[in-house]
């Protein structure tokens, strides 16, 4: 009876411990075609977009009413050339395109399946129909996220920031070769063509100051904008072309110390910009500005991370803002001519637009520039919807019968970014994810989200068996509230029989991040939130830790004292999820991992360098692991230097080093631009000293964000391996 009773229980025991297991692979979780660069056409209902399929990057197309998407470029394999900046022109017949990395500082485009001979960066344009790309002009910008195709308005033109940061300008058609447009000291940014295409204007950085400046195509002449000391930058035209504002923050200051900090003020200036080319006799001085609003000089009142991509030129001379001058990034609105609205004060006074406890992230005007969408996570902390706001309705205070001026456009247990109303002004578009659908692009109707291209998406994607990652929040040592992410098996929690599970905790890089519970809006984080679904499916529990220093939970969050490279608190938030985790019964206290990317890197190589009595291995992906290199060549004439440099690497895992006992996997490309090799190769000595158990996984000419969908997926079940083998495997 008693080798029945036990025959029994173990096979009780192995069916409910493999009845938890899912069978997906990590390449189907990862199979997804990932879409970016979603614009539309000015003066047609065609929508266009990037679909990253496996590494295989196309462009695609759809158009109103029915949407059925189709693939317009034909690209083939995973080469590690990436596609930005897509814009159609005004009749939607032919789409602009850039093609191909970033030039790194010493000079290289990145190569990473290591060909004998380097590509190019370069502008193309192909016909939607034929599919069929020219070559239009090479770009080899200089700068991440630099690549920045403008059209004309008559889309005859096209001008981008090409090589050592000046503009370029060919003809779309291909008939003229490209040549620089310009050949100005400092470096050229943000092309803005004018609504009439007779004027482009740009920011000119010069270091320690920068200009905004007008380019006159038919004169082929510059004229600087109300120059000063200061750094002025995201110049926007008003809808008529006659105005133009812009950004201005201080210019340099020596001397300053590195370790207090400090506001950062900032203001919106406006020029009467045309006509600039009357014959005064004057057609050389610099164009006159104004003042329009400027900010307080408290913390809060500093230049928001979105400040540039939030700004917008409205019609009838509203502009629009965000500050997070209130503690939350909020949009405002002010008056560029206070005197033509049906109110006669307000000049220089801004009014708040989205009040209440969230933050507010995508903004994009209407066609018709009368109306705002945009995304942030209002009634919903964790994910992002849409809103809309009808700017006219507000001048500055709602019009008498109206309810309110905002609208819900989406909701639920959904996440959803990058609204685009079409040129019908009836028709918005937008990417969107769920928990168990990846991103994807979107129509949003009066019945919901209508899926865009389905096709596209494989027939062996495990929606299904993927996990809803559930919300949760702790206290971390100081009290602070901290939210994250728990995935955990169906019926993990009620298997009574099953033993306690090895878990693992993800912290996300940037630091500025947020994940959620659902499919992330970036590549990067898409990738690792599919990465966390196929831990979750062979039996790990995660738990994903939006630490201090993310996004989406007010300023004060995110600029916490003693942050970074200033002390490191952020860590503390780590150690309290994994205090949450051994708090949980169905969770092994004993077999708890960690992993994350560039700065989850460094908080990896952190909690095993000062918890290795907590964290029994991890796997760092291209993690900072010494502040003080990173901050030398800041330091400058700092008055603190030594101290800031002390400070820095006494926040650095290296300093902690000596406790580091728990096995690593550290992952790394060699050609990385945002962190350099050298973190990693300069901590692996540092643990051949001490004989610490390390593995490597080094993949040579791969950047920081890979290029090779083999590599995230080669890096990823290298990780998963490794946890299988030093947490032991999963019951």
């Amino acid at each position: 009876m008693k080798r029945l009773t036990v025959c029994l229980l173990t096979l009780i025991f192995t069916g409910a411990a493999f009845a938890q297991k899912s069978s997906f692979t990590l390449e189907q979780v990862m199979s997804s075609p990932f879409p970016t660069a979603l614009t539309s056409a000015a003066k047609a209902s065609r929508i266009a977009w990037v679909f990253n399929s496996k590494g295989e990057r196309n462009i695609w197309i759809a158009d109103a009413p029915d949407f059925a998407g189709r693939q317009v470029t034909q690209y083939q394999g995973d080469d590690g050339h990436d596609i930005f900046a897509v814009k159609l022109t005004p009749d939607g017949k032919t789409v602009l395109y850039a093609r191909g990395s970033e030039v790194s500082g010493e000079g290289h485009v990145a190569n990473p399946t290591s060909g004998l001979k380097e590509p190019k960066q370069q502008v193309w344009a192909a016909d939607v129909e034929t599919g069929k790309p020219r070559l239009i002009g090479d770009m080899g910008c200089t700068e991440e996220d630099c690549e920045d195709i403008q059209l004309s308005p008559d889309g005859q033109w096209v001008v981008w920031v090409g090589a050592k940061q000046h503009l370029w300008i060919a003809s779309v058609s291909g008939d003229k070769p490209a040549r620089q447009l310009t050949e100005l000291r400092g470096e050229e940014a943000e092309p803005q063509w004018s609504p009439d295409g007779k004027h482009i204007a740009f920011s000119s950085g010069r270091k320690d100051h920068g200009f905004i400046a007008i380019y006159d195509v038919a004169e082929q002449r510059v004229r600087y904008v109300a120059p000063s000391v200061d750094r002025d930058f995201a110049p926007r035209w008003s809808p008529d072309g006659k105005q133009l504002v812009f950004l201005r923050v201080p210019g340099t200051e020596n001397h300053l110390p590195l370790i207090p900090r400090r506001p950062q003020p900032w203001a919106i200036w406006l020029a009467d910009a045309l006509p600039i080319h009357a014959n005064t006799g004057r057609e050389w001085e610099p164009i006159p500005a104004r003042e329009l609003w400027h900010s307080g000089k408290e913390m809060n009142d500093s230049l928001p991370p979105f400040a540039a991509e939030s700004l917008k030129f409205a019609e009838g001379g509203r502009v629009v803002f965000c500050s997070e001058q209130d503690g939350r990034n909020h949009l405002y609105i002010l008056y560029a001519n206070p005197d033509k609205v049906h109110f006669t004060s307000g000049a220089g006074k801004a009014y708040l637009l989205t009040p209440g406890d969230f933050d507010v992230e995508d903004v994009a005007l209407a066609p018709d520039h009368t109306s705002l969408f945009y995304t942030s996570n209002a009634g919903d902390v964790e994910r992002r919807h849409i809103f809309k706001i009808m700017l006219a309705w507000f001048d500055p205070v709602p019009k008498p019968g109206m309810i309110t001026t905002h609208f819900n456009i989406t909701s639920g247990a959904t996440i959803e970014w990058h609204p685009l109303m079409l040129a019908d002004g009836k028709t918005l578009v937008c990417f969107g994810s769920s928990a168990t659908s990846p991103a994807m692009p979107y129509r949003i109707t009066a019945k919901g989200r209508e899926m865009i291209a389905a096709s596209a998406l494989p027939k062996d994607f495990p929606s299904e068996q993927l996990v809803e990652p559930q919300p949760v929040t702790f206290r971390s040592e100081d009290g602070l509230e901290i939210h994250g992410q728990l995935f955990v098996l169906r019926n993990r929690t009620q298997a009574k029989l099953v033993p306690p599970a090895p878990a693992v905790i993800y912290v996300h890089g940037g630091p500025r991040r947020q994940m959620m519970p659902g499919f992330h809006y970036s590549y990067y984080y898409h990738n690792a939130y599919a990465q966390n679904q196929y831990l979750a499916s062979q039996g790990y529990v995660v738990l994903s830790v939006n630490y201090r220093l993310g996004i989406m939970y007010g300023r004060a969050f995110r600029e916490a004292a003693n942050g970074g490279w200033r002390g490191s608190a952020e860590y503390k938030d780590v150690v309290a999820g994994a205090k949450y985790l051994q708090g949980l019964t169905y969770v092994d206290p004993k077999r708890i991992g960690i992993w994350g990317g560039s700065y989850g890197g460094l908080l990896t190589a952190l909690a095993l360098a000062r918890n290795s009595d907590i964290f029994s291995a991890g796997v760092d992906f291209h993690g900072v692991h010494d502040w003080s290199t990173l901050l030398a060549g800041r330091a400058g004439d700092a008055p603190d230097a030594k101290d800031a440099a002390k400070l820095a690497f006494d926040s650095s895992p290296v300093a902690s080093v000596a406790g580091l006992k728990s096995p690593v996997l550290l992952i790394h490309g060699d050609d990385d631009r945002d962190v350099p090799f050298s973190q990693t190769t300069d901590l692996v000595q540092r643990l051949r000293r001490q004989n610490v158990e390390f593995e490597q996984l080094i993949f040579p000419d791969e950047i920081h964000d890979l290029l090779l969908w083999k590599s995230w997926v080669r890096g990823y079940r290298a990780g998963a391996e490794f946890f299988d083998r030093k947490l032991g495997q999963v019951h």
